[in-house]
């Protein structure tokens, strides 16, 4: 639409001093023609409008601001690395097992499977029982170590000392955003 072919004159009228003046007239007159009871319906249905409007505003400006906690929560959430735990290899315990038959000739040391089984005859091997264990504990980088079976005394049948220790090692991976 040009501004050219735009009819000037007819927003003139609204334009007019009068204007208000009819428009306040049509207003005193609206019960007269529509009746008191359509007036009453049309403004029922106006105010019911406004309040979903505004409850609609309102909802909307709640879930703007729970979604911008949550962004921000999420944002500060630390990232954790993963630990799982692996069996330790045959090969590395007997390595161990090894060295231990020097340094405790007293004591039976074997490993197979991810465990270790360190036994004596004797009670009176115990100081160097306790060492061989604390020695295992200690052995292997990122190891956990955990006790499956252990007896002293007269609770052993086959020996006086028997412990049988189940080694895992620690695997730490990166953490994923």
């Amino acid at each position: 639409m040009s501004s050219k072919s735009f009819d000037w004159k007819s927003l003139q009228k609204f334009l007019d001093p009068e204007a208000a003046n009819d428009f306040s007239r049509f207003m005193d007159k609206m019960p007269g023609h529509a009746g008191k009871g359509a007036l009453i319906a049309a403004g029922i249905a106006w105010a019911t409008v406004a309040a979903f409007g505004l409850f609609t505003v309102m909802q909307a400006k709640e879930m703007t601001e729970l979604k911008a906690s949550l962004e921000t929560t999420e944002a500060i959430k630390p990232l954790v690395p993963t630990i799982t735990l692996q069996s330790v290899a045959t090969p590395e315990l007997t390595k161990v097992a090894t060295a231990f038959k020097t340094l405790y000739p007293s004591l039976s040391v074997t490993a197979n499977d991810g465990t270790i089984s360190i036994k004596s005859k004797e009670t009176a091997d115990f100081a160097q029982f306790r060492e061989a264990i604390g020695q295992v504990v200690n052995s292997g980088q990122n190891w956990k170590v955990t006790v499956d079976s252990l007896c002293v005394g007269r609770e052993c049948k086959d020996s006086g000392l028997s412990t049988t220790l189940k080694i895992q090692k620690l695997k730490i991976d990166k953490p994923t955003s």
